[in-house]
């Protein structure tokens, strides 16, 4: 929440940057627990995501067509990742390790197309001991036991879309409202979902085809627009249906995982957030709330988690 009135104080100090087309990207995110209390750490304790997009130059029929490599590191826990005794680990310890290539074509039509190819590793070869460990000595937290029992070395390939159309925009351009469909296959998520995306603009909304909600702000000499000054709170809900998660099941090829538990078929989730541009930046901060992903959990009253984003953009 401190981050939340620092980003409106700082939006509030930014006077108008001039117009101008940026085509590359470095961004930075990161979800952690502790980003909503001190206290709490469990479940999905920690993520990281580094990415680059950059904007093609041939979009033939598209408004855009952007390129987008990553790096991404997750981290589950029991309720507490302290838990030495295997019988109350009420998830597996788990990490997830990997990289990925994706493309994001955004249509004249006010839709976008997403896809994307994840390759790496749930398991010990993720690294995840280690990393808890390192977050720990930094915020001088005991050190997590109970990794030994995490899930075991499966190999990652997930091919995951993501679908979005505008539903409408208020005659002022201040909300808007957007269908959102995404779709993971593969050896660690399978799983649908369906919701909603919307956003309160402090300033007129930038259409879905230049914003940084939707990372389809690129701009080069072959497109139409600039980059637009952006200020608004937004929200996404949506209800998934749940197929298979290496991650609290182990791998689809064996049962080596020594703690593994079968997830809930539907899971709700709803995100709650500000984003800002200054100048060649962009900030963001949301609280993200899902229901539970399994059953007999110690704490069953769903589990939530805060999320900072960074961004900068250069030609």
């Amino acid at each position: 929440m401190k981050f939340f009135f620092f980003s409106i104080l700082l939006f509030l100090s930014i006077s108008v940057f001039s117009q101008q087309k940026f085509s590359k990207e470095f961004s930075f995110l990161t979800d952690n627990d502790l980003y909503v209390s001190k206290v709490k750490d469990r479940y999905y304790s920690n993520g990281m995501f580094l990415t680059y997009r950059y904007l093609t130059k041939d979009f033939k029929n598209l408004e855009k067509k952007i390129i987008e490599l990553q790096i991404g590191h997750e981290i589950y826990t029991p309720y507490k990742s302290t838990v030495i005794n295997v019988a109350l680990h009420d998830r597996p310890f788990a990490a997830y390790l990997y990289g990925s290539v994706g493309v994001l074509r955004v249509y004249k039509n006010e839709k976008i197309l997403k896809t994307k190819l994840q390759i790496g590793v749930v398991g010990e070869s993720a690294f995840g001991k280690e990393l808890q460990e390192a977050i720990h000595t930094i915020y001088n937290f005991r050190s997590p036991d109970g990794w030994k029992y995490q899930i075991r070395n499966t190999v990652a390939i997930n091919f995951d879309t993501e679908y979005y159309k505008a539903l409408g925009t208020n005659k002022t351009k201040h909300f808007d409202s957007n269908f959102v469909s995404k779709l993971r296959l593969g050896t660690i998520f399978s799983e649908a979902s369906i919701g909603l995306m919307g956003r309160i603009g402090f300033k007129e909304l930038q259409p879905i085809q230049n914003s940084i909600a939707f990372n389809t702000h690129l701009n080069n000499d072959a497109t139409s627009y600039v980059r637009g000054i952006e200020s608004f709170l937004y929200y996404e809900t949506s209800l998934t249906y749940v197929a298979y998660d290496a991650t609290l099941q182990g791998s689809i090829f064996n049962n080596d995982s020594p703690v593994t538990f079968k997830p809930n078929v539907i899971r709700f989730d709803i995100e709650l957030g500000y984003k800002f541009t200054a100048k060649r930046c962009n900030f963001g901060y949301a609280y993200h709330f899902h229901s539970n992903k399994m059953s007999k959990l110690r704490f069953d009253n769903g589990n939530n988690y805060g999320r900072i984003f960074f961004s900068y953009l250069f030609n």
